[in-house]
C-alpha cells in the first residue's frame, strides 16, 4: 500500500485530517516519484540480464545446486529456479513504485518461505540466490538509485534468512 493509501486509511480510521508530517511523507513520497519509477523501469527492462547473471553467480557460488542430486539439477528445476528470480525481481518493482515494503509481504513472501520448506529447499540457497539477484540488480543502478532499491532486496533477504 503506498503512502498515500496508508495516510488516507489512518486518518480516515481515525476520523481525522492528515497532519503536518503525514502531508510531508506524501510529499517525499511525491519528490522520489521519478526516481522510484526510473528504478522500476531499469529493473523491468533489464529483468533477462539480471536474471541470467544472478543465476550465472549462484551457480558459481553453490555448484552443488546443479550437480547430481542438487536441488536445481535437472533442465526443470533449474527453469523454475530462474521463474523465482524474475518473481521475485517484480516483488522488489512493485515496493519500490509503492515506496513501502507491504506489497512484498502480501503478494508474495509470506508464504514463499513456507512453499520452499515444503518442496524441501533449502532456505540458506535461496537467501543466497536473494544475494545474487540483488548484486546483479543494482549494479545495474546508479550508487543512490541502488541505495533507494536495496532495501527491497534485503527485507526479501532476512525474511528467508528468519
Amino acid at each position: 500500500m503506498s503512502v498515500v493509501s496508508q495516510v488516507i486509511l489512518k486518518s480516515d480510521d481515525e476520523l481525522r485530517y492528515p497532519s503536518s508530517g503525514e502531508l510531508k511523507g506524501i510529499q517525499d513520497f511525491f519528490r522520489t516519484g521519478e526516481q522510484r519509477i526510473r528504478i522500476a523501469e531499469t529493473l523491468a527492462e533489464n529483468e533477462k540480464k539480471i536474471v541470467n547473471k544472478a543465476t550465472q553467480e549462484l551457480w558459481k557460488r553453490r555448484p552443488d545446486f546443479i550437480a547430481p542430486g542438487g536441488n536445481a539439477s535437472g533442465n526443470r528445476e533449474r527453469n523454475q529456479c530462474i521463474r523465482d528470480y524474475g518473481w521475485y525481481l517484480r516483488l522488489v518493482t512493485y515496493g519500490v513504485l509503492a515506496g513501502d515494503k507491504e506489497p512484498i509481504e502480501t503478494i508474495g513472501i509470506i508464504g514463499a518461505r513456507e512453499m520452499y520448506n515444503a518442496l524441501g529447499v533449502p532456505m540458506p540457497g535461496m537467501v543466497e540466490a536473494m544475494r545474487c539477484l540483488k548484486e546483479a540488480s543494482v549494479s545495474l543502478l546508479s550508487n543512490e538509485d541502488a541505495e533507494e532499491a536495496a532495501p527491497y532486496f534485503d527485507y526479501i533477504i532476512q525474511a528467508m534468512a528468519d
